[in-house]
């Protein structure tokens, strides 16, 4: 797979050039120090995958994506950020128009430190470009996957008959128990998912409603403006100690962990502490479904959503065992499909819907509204 790498630091092209250059399957095949040389070399060299800064003179990231969006340039980007707020802001928009995904930039003592960074953050998430890739040239009748190793395919049979088995089971839970709560765990393809999903949950849901997405610090806060102009319901980054407000999305902050906790007369009290990762992931999925299953049984509804990797499957485990109901998104409208495969494949998931149902499923079962 070829790449071509885009910043305006030297320092950056290079350190990022020789950690994707390390990775068996991987050609860089050309930097650029903006977008407008970008462009132009896109042309020239036909990669498959960008990564790009946004901070450059000239033509920066942002205005680089909207260039390929209005000529359409079929090409990924996988954006490297600065680990600020104005960082979090621009990546936030990045991925509106269209980026895979995004990392951010190393802050490392020397350069053997700042490539072994990069190359940690990059090999997942190239893997992940290649398998998305790989599923749509499938889908499009087309061929030549691309030559990186892959996580296990999300075609395997017992995957799939798994799928297929569950797609449209209920159990009783469904209409003798309405959730008081909604607990969404998504990673890799969030924004945009839940961008799309949560406009179309209504404003008199009735319940409040919980997210871990995978994100560092300073990123999440810009993850809800950036959400709350799109939707009806108030979004806001969970504060330590807050009770839960019906009606109410709570972002888990990012570079820490967030659970639910009984307070004073069986409230709902959020916990936001920093305690370590789980799964490689702060905030986990994991973290914030075990304490839903642990202090209120059967009271949950779990979403878990597009993302590389299993966080999360634990947590579901545990919330079953204690008559919640679970809802995975379906492999074609995820960007990634590593966590609800990894949930479906657990047998634990009650439902299997398309991002754009998945508002609707939530809503019924909440309301008790039958299948």
């Amino acid at each position: 797979m070829k790449v071509l790498v885009v910043d305006d630091t030297v320092v950056y092209r290079k350190l990022v050039s020789d950690a994707l250059a390390s990775i068996q399957g991987i050609e860089v095949s050309g930097t650029a120090a903006n977008g407008k040389i970008a462009l132009a070399k896109i042309a020239e060299l036909k990669p498959d995958l960008v990564t790009l800064d946004i901070e450059m003179p000239d033509m920066n990231g942002i205005e680089f994506l909207e260039a390929i969006r209005s000529q359409g340039i079929d090409v990924g980007v996988i954006v490297l950020s600065a680990h600020t707020v104005k960082g979090g802001k621009l990546t936030m928009k990045a991925l509106e128009l269209g980026a895979f995904d995004f990392i951010t930039k190393p802050a490392k003592s020397t350069m053997e430190e700042g490539m072994a960074a990069l190359k940690e953050a990059l090999i997942p998430l190239v893997k992940s470009f290649a398998g998305r890739r790989e599923v749509e040239n499938i889908l499009q009748g087309g061929a030549g996957p691309a030559p990186i190793q892959q996580e296990p395919s999300v075609q395997q049979p017992h995957a799939a008959r798994k799928e297929e088995d569950i797609t449209h089971r209920m159990q009783a839970i469904a209409t003798s128990v309405k959730p008081e709560l909604v607990a969404i765990g998504i990673s890799t393809g969030g924004p945009n998912a839940l961008a799309e999903m949560l406009p179309m949950i209504p404003l008199n849901l009735g319940v409040p409603i919980l997210v871990v997405q995978h994100m560092p610090a300073l990123f999440t806060q810009s993850l809800a403006e950036s959400l709350s102009a799109k939707c009806s319901l108030r979004i806001k980054e969970a504060s330590d100690g807050e009770d839960l407000m019906a009606n109410t999305v709570y972002l888990a902050p990012g570079g820490m962990q967030m659970k639910l906790v009984k307070g004073d007369g069986g409230m709902k009290l959020v916990k936001v502490t920093d305690d370590p990762p789980e799964n490689h992931c702060k905030p986990s999925v994991d973290y914030l479904f075990r304490s839903l299953a642990h202090s209120f049984p059967g009271k949950a509804l779990g979403v878990i959503m597009t993302g590389m990797g299993n966080d999360g499957v634990m947590g579901l485990k545990l919330m079953k065992r204690h008559g919640c109901m679970v809802i995975a998104q379906d492999e074609a409208s995820c960007t990634v499909f590593g966590m609800p495969r990894e949930a479906i494949a657990a047998g634990v998931v009650d439902i299997v819907s398309p991002l754009k149902d998945l508002a609707g499923e939530i809503t019924r079962i909440v309301r008790g509204f039958p299948a």
